[in-house]
């Protein structure tokens, strides 16, 4: 469809939080989900990152986010809820397409359970934890739908650095470094 231009930190866009998606079935949200997709995979292509993303950084404020993790099937999630959090927590890396050139720790919870809607409108619910760093990435894009950045979330000032710096020192022990051999397929 389009590739969309992404928001970037200091549109007040990013600040608000989404509505939810009435109808996950209609053309509207068909038309959306394929423009994350597109604009994920341009990001992707272009810059080595970008793993998810969600509506709000298109400027379109609905409950919808679209995850591709390497060697899986695209994953669109609309009006997706935590509805169980682990009491542990992790500190991860996290940078966003939003301000791609500051990485920074962040906390998360270890195990998250998700409840959401698929684009035939039916509930579905999974767990999420360590595997595929998928709890601390589903935590980043739901947080987008409540107008909550990474930046919000950082743990020590300190952290925070430019990505020349971050890809210098962490990548490789991050999960934006890409070993395809690990990869497993997503089942949700």
């Amino acid at each position: 469809m389009a590739i969309r231009t992404v928001l970037q930190l200091g549109d007040p866009l990013l600040r608000e939080r989404s509505a939810p998606v009435e109808d996950p079935t209609v053309a509207e949200i068909h038309e959306l989900v394929q423009d994350l997709g597109d604009t994920l995979a341009h990001w992707r292509a272009s810059t080595g990152y970008g793993r998810g993303i969600a509506a709000p950084q298109v400027g379109v404020l609905k409950r919808v986010i679209f995850l591709k993790l390497p060697g899986v099937e695209p994953w669109p999630l609309i009006n997706p809820e935590i509805i169980e959090a682990s009491e542990e927590k992790i500190v991860v890396w996290d940078a966003c397409l939003s301000f791609l050139s500051i990485f920074m720790q962040v906390e998360r919870r270890r195990r998250i359970n998700v409840r959401y809607q698929n684009l035939e409108g039916d509930f579905l619910g999974f767990e999420a934890g360590d595997d595929r760093n998928l709890a601390e990435l589903l935590q980043h894009e739901i947080d987008h739908l409540d107008g909550i950045l990474a930046l919000d979330r950082v743990v020590d000032l300190k952290t925070i650095c430019m990505r020349e710096e971050f890809e210098k020192r962490y990548r490789d022990t991050s999960p934006y470094a890409i070993v395809p051999a690990t990869i497993k397929a997503l089942t949700p």
